[in-house]
């Protein structure tokens, strides 16, 4: 009959302990592992956003800016919105002068990144929102060179048929 060696036997009481550490210690391992990706997507720094814009349009440059800012990762196509806003699907009367597309859902004007953020935590069976026109106090229509004037506008949330309801409202002007 062998002897066993001292490495084994010491090692064999300690197998079940270091079993159950590993145990424990895997989901606190994976945890820390999956905590950077849920801040990321919880502040919206490593969401893609694609961009349909003209080239010339500098409250479109701002907007993508103001995107940019609160961590989206943004690509810009020069190349103007109409086409692309048309085979979205989304009504005219809705249009802007920038159209987007973020996590499956459209964007259209100058919607503000928090509205996108909870667009995006509430997944709506919806094609986006929308900012039609080119309200003054939103995102990239904003700040100084307009006089820090500030007009209500409403983010629409855009369903699939083309209805829209209020998603929310800016109706605040600034102080002067």
């Amino acid at each position: 009959m062998q002897t066993p060696h001292a490495f084994t036997t010491l090692a064999a009481p300690h197998s079940g302990l270091a079993r159950r550490r590993l145990l424990t210690t895997l989901p606190l391992l994976a945890a820390a592992l999956a905590a950077p990706r849920l801040v990321r997507a919880a502040t919206g720094t490593s969401t893609a956003v694609e961009v349909w814009k003209d080239p010339s349009c500098g409250c479109c440059k701002d907007w993508v800016e103001h995107m940019q800012a609160n961590g989206f990762k943004v690509t810009v196509h020069d190349t103007g919105n109409n086409a692309v806003r048309s085979r979205l699907g989304l009504p005219q009367k809705l249009g802007s002068c920038h159209t987007a597309l973020v996590g499956g859902y459209l964007l259209e004007g100058h919607v503000p990144a928090s509205d996108v953020r909870a667009l995006l935590q509430q997944k709506p069976k919806a094609l986006g929102l929308a900012v039609p026109g080119m309200p003054v106090g939103s995102p990239g229509m904003d700040g100084a060179v307009y006089g820090n004037r500030r007009d209500p506008y409403d983010v629409l949330l855009v369903a699939r048929d083309g209805s829209t309801r209020v998603f929310k409202s800016y109706n605040q002007k600034a102080a002067s």
